[in-house]
């Protein structure tokens, strides 16, 4: 295995703040490396310092003869008045680029939807960051660098850039290094974790910390099993090291005139276990806070249409107006959230999934048809930018949220803004910066805090994972599992969808909102299936047996589509039955196993194997009927 870059001894100051000191680190061919940590703790730092861009203030990086390093920032330096194709491949012809399966692959997997000879200048935030991406992975290189490649990638661009990474290193030969906040991206794709622990300030901040680098083996699950074991380690020696300081102190402690006595080195041992003291780590407990009663009676979409005017140079398409110079989002829909529902909403760019939250927050009527509210409901909505603290920026953060409210209960206690935002991560010096001098991470937690002490029990969350570290992701997935209201959350996040919620819809641009029994997986197969179709079929053809009659997709009259609906809605009976059947069984599996029951076990065995197929071909059965139903 060859080796291709390393760093020893390295260390990197800011200011007068040491961020990381004495990190050895080493990059063999092969690897394939997440980086994980806290907001601020110097993950792009040490990216920039691995790619030669940050010269460290100490240590020194070593790079193998020949050995080539791209690198992806987090910001784009892609300049207006570029093309794209002189970005994606400078200096490099067409015919060159063009034969090269691999490239191909990314520009359909990236740049779909980008025309080659488009100003990167006109291009929406999404766009221009897939640009970025496609260039780099189309430059030849040995080493990979990405910082946060899977920002503005839904799920399916998620999807396909994890199965790009894993043939391109399929043979072993070259790594990679990734900085990212989605974990279901690194448990596919990553075979080690860097976890950048943060420094600290010492006390009174008079003996300054640097961070270090902790290394895992495994994806994200393995590197949460293992952090979690260092934890339990780490606890068993606190709890030695606390009964230590107890006794020496006690030792100390037994009378001042016996004191100057004492042997010398029982002293130093004592203020030894003293000194090793910890500082107090920076907390982070999301509180599950009070819900305001929700009715039988929640959310209804009834034959809602929603229609937007045509953008410049945008075509009549599927999904657009005939015509009229609009364009359909939402197409006679009916959608019904019942109480206590967790439902996640996945779905191409421009499906709607923004519109329907809209529609549901009551802030964007629809065109025609109605939504209907419960008298009880109280909707909160986390959107996708931060833009209405903007409004408190001027205010300190206990400020920002003392204006919404200053005192809630929480467990039967009362407690202040000042408690609240203390148990959310913000320290006491934190807590009274302005809002306006907040990292991103800190103003997303803090917009979530007043999204929740309003006391809302219906959650509207658009893409909640912007700007969030692993850690406090870790913590609102926790708060949102006890959430006794109505979610909905629209996200590219497939570890946070599977987490906390208990189905899945999807918007795939047709105009519909449709159920995914199968969840993510289900929605991915049903892209791909539209994607082979569309290229197999990329224009109406004339056909004298189908000639005036107004077909759908696949060709199928209105007749034969409604007939594939019906089909949908009794194989939708079917997987529910056969799913609570499998349920059952699991139940008594358990309970066989418990009481030792050898020969039940088998027979049960048996028929949770035949359930479970039976389960994979209603759903396959289902597939082929939604794609006939469009």
């Amino acid at each position: 295995m060859a080796h291709l870059l390393g760093i020893e001894g390295v260390g990197v100051v800011v200011g007068s703040r040491p961020l990381l000191g004495e990190i050895t680190l080493g990059l063999d061919d092969g690897m394939l490396v997440g980086v994980l940590g806290r907001n601020g703790a110097g993950k792009s730092t040490l990216l920039r310092v691995l790619a030669g861009v940050t010269t460290p203030d100490t240590g020194r990086v070593t790079r193998a003869g020949g050995t080539r390093v791209v690198v992806l920032d987090q910001a784009d330096d892609l300049a207006p008045g570029t093309r794209v194709r002189d970005v994606v491949h400078p200096g490099v012809d067409e015919h060159v680029w063009a034969s090269q399966a691999s490239v191909r692959d990314i520009h359909e997997g990236l740049l779909a939807d980008v025309g080659l000879d488009a100003d990167v200048g006109t291009l929406s935030g999404g766009q221009r960051r897939r640009v970025a991406l496609a260039r780099v992975l189309t430059t030849p290189a040995e080493v990979l660098i990405l910082d946060e490649p899977t920002n503005h990638l839904d799920v399916e661009g998620v999807d396909w850039l994890a199965r790009h990474v894993q043939e391109r290193y399929s043979r072993g030969t070259g790594a990679l290094v990734v900085v990212t906040h989605d974990r279901w991206f690194l448990d596919a794709v990553c075979t080690r974790v860097w976890e950048v622990v943060p420094g600290h300030d010492g006390v009174g901040g008079r003996s300054p910390v640097a961070g270090r680098v902790e290394t895992y083996d495994g994806g994200y699950a393995a590197y949460m099993l293992a952090r979690a074991e260092r934890a339990r380690t780490a606890a068993v020696m606190e709890d030695k090291r606390v009964n230590l300081v107890r006794k020496e102190l006690a030792w100390l402690r037994r009378g001042a005139p016996a004191r100057t006595s004492k042997p010398k080195f029982r002293l130093d041992a004592a203020a030894a276990l003293i000194a090793d003291e910890p500082p107090p780590r920076d907390p982070l407990e999301l509180t599950r806070l009070a819900t305001a009663r929700l009715g039988k009676d929640v959310l209804d979409l009834e034959d809602v249409t929603v229609t937007y005017p045509l953008r410049p140079g945008e075509g009549v398409g599927a999904g657009a107006g005939v015509g009229d110079g609009t364009r359909v989002v939402l197409d006679h829909v009916t959608w019904r959230l019942a109480p206590g529902e967790r439902v996640g909403i996945v779905g191409v760019n421009g499906a709607g999934k923004s519109t329907l939250l809209r529609l549901l927050a009551g802030t964007q009527h629809p065109t025609a048809g109605r939504v209907r509210r419960g008298k009880t409901v109280q909707v909160s909505q986390l959107s996708q930018e931060t833009r209405e603290l903007d409004d408190v920026a001027h205010l300190r953060v206990i400020e920002a949220v003392e204006e919404v409210r200053g005192r809630v209960e929480v467990g039967g206690k009362e407690l202040t803004a000042g408690q609240l935002v203390e148990r959310l991560g913000f320290t006491r010096e934190r807590a009274w910066t302005r809002v306006a001098d907040l990292s991103g991470g800190e103003r997303r937690r803090l917009q979530l805090l007043r999204l929740l002490v309003a006391e809302p029990n219906v959650l509207l969350l658009d893409e909640p994972t912007n700007d969030l570290d692993t850690d406090t992701l870790a913590a609102v997935e926790d708060l949102l599992d006890g959430w006794p209201g109505t979610l909905v959350v629209v996200s590219h996040d497939r570890y946070l969808l599977e987490r906390v919620t208990d189905h899945q819809v999807a918007l795939l641009g047709d105009g519909s909102v449709r159920d995914l029994p199968g969840g993510i997986d289900q929605y991915l197969q049903l892209r791909h299936r539209l994607e082979r179709h569309s290229a197999a079929a990329p224009g109406p053809v004339a056909d004298d047996r189908t000639a005036g009659i107004d077909t759908g997709p696949g060709g199928l009259t209105p007749a034969e589509q409604r007939a594939a609906r019906k089909e949908m809605a009794r194989l939708e009976r079917q997987l529910a039955k056969v799913s609570a059947r499998i349920d059952d069984l699991h139940h008594r599996l358990a309970a066989a196993s418990a009481a030792g029951d050898v020969d039940g076990l088998t027979t049960l065995s048996a028929e949770t194997r035949a359930a479970e197929a039976e389960h994979e071909g209603l759903e396959e059965e289902w597939l082929l009927a939604a794609e006939a139903a469009g």
